[in-house]
Parts: structure tokens; C-alpha cells; sequence
């Protein structure tokens, strides 16, 4: 199939929305890479990574400040939502919290939360509900169920990007589900050194993708537990352009528009350290994919350019240099704001707008 590159979409950055509060420990790191949701009221926050010292980190929440225009200007804290304070979520180096996504997803009335659980074995993804952003309830560490075709147990890898769609769509069996996106790494060495690179079958590149499982509606209407039990996993797209050489990953929860779902993602050149160290040699940037209605695993068209480039210097400077990391979409007044890491250290937000193209 002949992928398009057209997407009439465009993002223009429109400032740092938050930076980390001087003397707060909880912060000494950077504040990075949100998740978002509106409360029960229809109040909109932030659920923002704070890092402290040894890069531990933390799913804050922070209500955001909206000018009289509708744009989003700053925030207003209001504590600490998830702490890692379970065994698998603390590593022995190295430990945390990461990166959280929230989508609300109406067929369950709940917020849901996948997240990076940092602990002794490395990033897992792991899951957390909620109805009203402020009390979570985890669901623990995500089930990857075997699949026989790709000869691999996906629960063997470190896996993060991962976010689900808001509404349910139907599967490659035809089961109505929820769909969520995933990043798995192939790399074994990185658990147990001297393992190597294993590749799921009919895979050939072992750069970092855009995966795509499923999780049947019915099942979790019946016992929400059963939101961590994945399957039916499809590749879903590599790195194929300049800007994503490296690697490409999922960003916010894929949103739908006229001309499908469109999903926001980021793409990494550069050159990339090895195990857990901080990357300073790489450039992420953001891009889009356009995924069918009603087929979410199918990509109709992608960006051959990013929409948006480390420029500014809060993206260029900071604990990971020439980073632009978008994790939250937002509706405000009937506009859509796109919020983002900036080089690991500060938040931004950029407008995200469709073009007459």
C-alpha cells in the first residue's frame, strides 16, 4: 500500500506553560512530558513528570491557567498523584514514575493512565484509573498475551510511549476494543547482558516502532483488571524519514479528525548512549501519523518532515538537549493545544491547527 505524506495539519509553538519551582525537590530535574485531563467540573490540568535528584521521578498535577484568549499560559500546582512507591516501580539504580499519558475513555467513565514503571528490571509499562485525576488506582504492570505468529513474548521487553485511543474500535479479529499503542525494545542486553537483539517473527529492523494491541471491550466492562491483559499485537510503523532515523515512538492519545486518527509522534536522530544513561547526543522532534477510522492498525499518511523542531532555547537546553516531546492533547474553545517536553527540563505548548491544504 502507498502510504501519502499529505497531513493538513500544522503546530505552532506558542510558549513554556511550566518550569520547574525553585527549591522544590520534587523538581530539582526538570518537569516534563504531561499527561492531561479535564475533572469532573470540566477544570483542565496537567499531570506532569517531575524528576528529582538521581532522576527519580513523580506524576504531579497542576491545574492550567488559560488567558482571556483561551491559550494556555502557566499553571497553578496542586500536589503529587502517583509516587513510586511500589517494588516494581523502584529499580536498584534507578527508579520511578515516567512519562504518563491519560485518556479518557467515556465507554469505561474512567481516566486512564499508562505510564513508565522504572524498576530493578528496567521500564515496563504499567496502568492506573481513575474518574476524577486526583485518586488512581493501579492495575500494575502490563500482560502481554502470547501471540504464536510473531514467536516472541513481548513480555520480555522494555516497552514505553504507550497511550490508548478514547473510543472503542474493532480489532483484527473483529472484537470491539480498546486499541493502545506501544514501543517495545528489542534489545535483551539491556536485562541481561550478552542476550542480543530478538525480533519478533517477520521483523527485520530492530530500531524502535509504533506497536498496536487490543483489549476487548467487554472484558474490561466486566472486571477493569483485565485493561493490562493485551493481544492481537500489530506492527504499526518504523522509522522512515530523515527526522526519524533513529527511532519513532507514540506521543498523545491519537485524535480523531475528519480525516481519521491523527496521531502525534516523536521522532529521534543523533546517536544514542547505551543502558539507563541520559542521552546529550540525540534531536527528538515531533511528527504525525494518520491512521484509518475504523482500522487504527492501517497508516493512510505521515509527516516526511517535523511539525515541530528543537529551535527555541528551552528546547535546546537543558538535562537532554534538542528535545520536542509531545504527550497531551487538549480542546479549549474549540482550538486544540499540543503540550510537550522541552530538552527533559520545562513544559511548552504549541497550537495545533488544520491547514486549507
Amino acid at each position: 500500500m502507498t502510504v501519502s505524506t499529505l497531513i493538513p495539519y500544522t503546530l505552532t509553538r506558542l510558549g513554556v506553560v511550566m518550569t520547574p519551582r525553585d527549591g522544590d525537590p520534587n523538581e530539582a530535574e526538570g518537569v516534563l512530558n504531561p499527561a492531561s485531563g479535564r475533572d469532573p467540573d470540566g477544570v483542565l490540568y496537567l499531570l506532569p513528570r517531575l524528576v528529582a535528584a538521581g532522576n527519580v521521578s513523580r506524576v504531579g498535577l497542576a491545574r492550567v491557567v488559560i488567558d482571556d484568549d483561551g491559550v494556555p499560559v502557566g499553571v497553578e500546582r496542586e500536589g503529587v498523584v502517583l509516587e513510586p512507591d511500589r517494588a516494581w516501580e523502584r529499580g536498584a539504580s534507578h527508579g520511578g514514575v515516567e512519562d504518563p499519558r491519560v485518556t479518557w475513555v467515556a465507554a469505561l467513565g474512567l481516566h486512564v493512565m499508562t505510564y513508565v514503571a522504572y524498576g530493578p528490571l528496567g521500564p515496563r509499562t504499567a496502568l492506573a484509573v481513575s474518574s476524577d485525576l486526583r485518586s488512581w488506582r493501579r492495575l500494575g504492570p502490563v500482560f502481554f498475551e502470547y501471540d504464536d505468529d510473531l514467536d516472541v513474548d513481548l513480555n520480555l521487553f522494555h516497552n514505553k510511549d504507550t497511550v490508548f485511543f478514547p473510543t472503542p474500535v474493532m480489532s483484527p479479529a473483529r472484537v470491539e476494543s480498546l486499541a493502545v499503542l506501544h514501543r517495545p525494545m528489542w534489545d535483551l542486553g539491556e536485562i541481561r547482558p550478552g542476550q542480543g537483539v530478538v525480533l519478533p517473527r517477520g521483523v527485520t529492523d530492530d530500531r524502535h516502532s509504533i506497536w498496536i494491541s487490543y483489549v476487548p471491550l467487554t472484558d474490561v466492562l466486566e472486571d477493569v483488571r483485565t485493561l493490562v491483559r493485551w493481544r492481537e499485537h500489530r506492527f504499526l510503523a518504523g522509522p522512515e524519514y530523515a527526522f526519524e532515523e533513529l527511532k519513532i515512538g507514540g506521543g498523545p492519545a491519537p485524535l480523531r479528525v475528519p480525516e481519521g486518527w491523527l496521531l502525534l509522534h516523536h521522532g529521534v536522530t543523533g546517536v544514542l548512549a547505551s543502558g539507563i544513561a541520559q542521552q546529550q547526543r540525540v534531536n527528538y522532534a515531533a511528527g504525525a501519523l494518520l491512521l484509518d477510522a475504523d482500522d487504527p492498525s492501517t497508516v493512510l499518511a505521515r509527516t516526511p518532515e517535523p511539525l515541530l523542531a528543537p529551535e527555541t532555547d528551552d528546547e535546546r537546553s537543558g538535562i537532554v538537549p534538542n528535545v520536542v516531546f509531545p504527550t497531551a492533547i487538549e480542546e479549549i474553545n474549540g482550538a486544540h493545544y499540543v503540550f510537550y517536553g522541552m530538552a527533559d527540563s520545562k513544559i511548552g505548548v504549541a497550537r495545533l491547527d488544520r491547514t486549507n491544504t
